[in-house]
């Protein structure tokens, strides 16, 4: 078994297709094919089922990824620490993070600034890869080194958290709307309400959800949007409320923030990395980055 060979499966099975594959790789399409088949020849299974628009994983395929990818790990931590030797600091991070008007209480490009001038050697790639849940399940598989999301404690299983912020949520409605002269809300008196938001698993929608869960009361969102901006602009035009982290919608006329009581939901921003794995210097060294500059207190 080659570390090659491994490399173009996994690949293959993060891609879907030995096309993109090979395009990730940098390597003809035929060498990718070659390197899978003569894994399994090696193997004896079939890890691949080859289709004409998607290749999907066997059981054999799913079982070989998680080890697959550990071993490719352990090779690139090996080749980090030499690389590192006398060298100063090199590499290269993935990093997911939320929509920026989401994270407005900390600012990453700030941070990634003075990141980038202290260790020109490192290269972040930052990718907004869908909702909170989605790259939760990015780091744990490796797809992503760290991140920046709000998701509840019990949704956080084999990651590491630091917590970067934390503020209660509010309703937001339009100015001239009749919530909007209230001094607070209670949950069960906004259920019926039009409201916008984010897609499931998306964070402001995880802590919506479950705030209304944890009180019993039926939520529906009518309106659903994938992007900052939409939803506040639906909030402003009057067509909708919604549950969101007072940063989100600082500073924009036509739009009332009103406090939800009791028991406020809390929107908590995290950075998460894997729990069970090492990192490579250069993700630790982000990761520390963040984490420093952060927290509260004089600097």
């Amino acid at each position: 078994m080659e570390i090659g060979q491994l490399r173009a499966f996994v690949a293959v099975a993060e891609e879907g297709s030995f096309t993109r594959a090979a395009d990730r790789l940098h390597l003809v399409q035929s060498s990718v094919s070659a390197a899978v088949l003569a894994l399994e020849r090696e193997l004896g299974a079939k890890l691949v089922a080859r289709g004409n628009r998607r290749s999907e994983l066997t059981d054999a395929g799913r079982a070989l990824i998680p080890e697959a990818r550990h071993v490719l790990e352990a090779v690139d931590l090996a080749e980090d620490a030499v690389r590192q030797v006398g060298a100063g600091l090199r590499g290269s991070v993935a990093l997911g993070v939320m929509q920026a008007q989401a994270m407005q209480a900390l600012s990453i490009p700030r941070l990634l600034a003075g990141f980038r001038d202290d260790h020109p050697g490192v290269e972040v790639s930052v990718r907004h890869v869908g909702g909170s849940r989605q790259m939760a399940r990015d780091v744990r598989e490796g797809q992503l080194d760290l991140a920046v999301l709000a998701l509840p404690a019990s949704e956080l299983v084999a990651l590491e958290v630091a917590g970067l912020a934390v503020e209660d949520v509010v309703l937001a409605c339009a100015a001239d709307h009749p919530l909007a002269a209230r001094k607070k809300v209670d949950l069960a008196a906004i259920a019926d309400e039009t409201f916008v938001d984010f897609p499931p698993g998306w964070g402001t929608r995880v802590v919506a959800d479950m705030a209304f869960a944890a009180r019993g009361i039926n939520h529906e969102v009518k309106l659903e949007l994938n992007d900052t901006a939409g939803v506040i602009e639906f909030v402003r035009a009057g067509l909708a409320v919604a549950l969101v982290p007072p940063s989100m919608v600082a500073g924009v006329e036509g739009v009332a923030l009103v406090p939800i009581s009791p028991d406020p939901p809390a929107f908590a921003t995290q950075l998460v990395w894997p729990g069970d794995r090492p990192q490579k210097a250069a993700a630790r060294a982000l990761r520390e980055r963040l984490i420093e500059e952060t927290a509260p207190g004089p600097r």
